[in-house]
């Protein structure tokens, strides 16, 4: 059998798997709780067969953490927790010194050791994540996954249940090559990898990407369709923020154009060339920039 037959077989049949499930607790292995592995991918793809987003929060302290757990529990709904790279370091202390991302490295992994033990007490799945690393702060993205790897090694899974890598404002020939190195390395321990190709506009977290070319900030649909065709031979474990104008921030009425079609566009064109129906999964980041 053809490899992108094959796929395209597989997807098929995962895909009609989800459709029947009536809530995430139909899916085999689901727990309240951390959940990682095909059990996260699991929930990603009953998101997409139903036709709905779950929602991800930074998180930056335990009470954060606590409010996002209560918010989830009191609407019964599976939920991400994420940290951002300035969001970790904060989990540390501002006291603790970020030579080498130290800080942010301990920070992360001890919130995600936090988000582990408290979470199964308010009875719903959470994917555990980390925001937007961009090629700088990449020792952090490290040290995440040494985590992983050692957590892997004791209990069959790794301490985050994904991570993305944001080199959007790299060439694109890096960016994908870089994250087809790590997809290499992150599907030994069945993680999940989110990627950004083209660029969401606005400051968050110490990047500012405001003053942007503004083709940069839509991504197009062979754009897209080569970041799939680079990662689906490694593993089908990968989401891709594209860029379709949504922006970090609050800006003057005007400022900031939506295109929501290029959403259908991006799914349309790789499917077309894959024989899959709606064959992407991906991730909105920012807003529309309103007040």
């Amino acid at each position: 059998c053809m490899p992108w037959l094959k796929s395209a077989l597989n997807a098929t049949l995962q895909r009609f798997s989800a459709m029947a499930y009536n809530s995430v607790w139909d899916i085999p292995g689901m727990k309240a709780g951390v959940v990682t592995g095909d059990v996260a991918w699991a929930i990603l793809e009953f998101a997409k067969a139903k036709k709905f987003a779950i929602p991800a929060f930074n998180v930056t302290s335990s009470s954060v953490i606590v409010a996002v757990l209560e918010a989830a529990k009191a609407v019964n709904s599976p939920i991400i927790i994420q940290f951002s790279h300035g969001g970790s370091q904060f989990m540390a202390g501002k006291a603790v010194d970020n030579t080498g991302q130290a800080a942010a490295i301990l920070g992360s992994v001890a919130g995600a050791h936090f988000v582990r033990a408290i979470a199964p007490a308010y009875g719903v799945p959470v994917i555990l994540h980390s925001d937007h690393c961009a090629k700088k702060l990449l020792p952090w993205f490290d040290g995440m996954l040494e985590a992983d790897e050692a957590y892997f090694k004791e209990h069959g899974e790794p301490l985050f249940s994904s991570h993305m890598l944001d080199l959007s404002e790299e060439p694109d020939d890096e960016n994908i090559g870089t994250c087809q190195k790590y997809l290499e390395r992150m599907k030994a321990i069945n993680q999940i990898l989110e990627m950004e190709i083209g660029i969401t506009g606005g400051v968050e977290d110490g990047v500012d990407n405001s003053g942007v070319s503004k083709d940069k900030l839509y991504s197009t649909p062979e754009d897209v369709f080569q970041v799939h065709a680079a990662l689906s031979p490694i593993s089908e474990k990968f989401t891709i923020a594209a860029a379709f104008g949504n922006v970090h921030g609050v800006y003057k009425p005007g400022n900031v154009k939506l295109r929501p079609e290029l959403l259908v566009d991006y799914q349309k064109f790789a499917g077309e060339k894959t024989g899959e129906e709606s064959p992407l999964f991906l991730v909105f980041h920012g807003g529309s920039g309103s007040e």
